[in-house]
């Protein structure tokens, strides 16, 4: 895990902090070729410098939010915004089903709409593979 993520994670709440590392450390072995780091202030990994997923902490629960999510056709991941982006939030670790988990990771690895790009595309995304 990257210095700066860990860092991260180390100043949440106990509680929130095992989600951190529970969520992290699940990206990281399922997505071992992205890059991650800090990014808006929060973790996020990339394939190819294209945002798939993130994490961050909210007042009541930490999101993890995948940007191409939508089109994943997963009922129990939520819309998230005006673009592609779907999330799940948690409020304790032992919400996180590890399975379900793996699956959405893979998706983000397969099913990615073209983030990195948008500001040149003015905001119109662009499915990629």
């Amino acid at each position: 895990m990257h210095t700066d993520i860990q860092a991260y994670n180390d100043k949440q709440a106990a509680s929130d902090q095992e989600i951190c590392n529970l969520l992290a450390q699940e990206i990281d072995h399922v997505l071992k070729e992205a890059e991650n780091k800090i990014w808006h202030a929060h973790p996020v990994w990339f394939l190819d410098g294209n945002p798939v997923v993130g994490y961050s902490k909210l007042k009541d629960s930490v999101r993890l939010l995948f940007w191409s999510g939508q089109s994943f056709d997963e009922d129990t991941l939520q819309k998230e915004g005006t673009f592609k982006a779907a999330e799940m939030r948690y409020h304790f670790a032992t919400e996180i089903n590890k399975k379900d988990l793996t699956r959405w990771l893979k998706k983000a690895r397969d099913i990615q709409w073209d983030y990195k790009n948008i500001v040149k595309r003015k905001g119109k995304l662009e499915r990629l593979k």
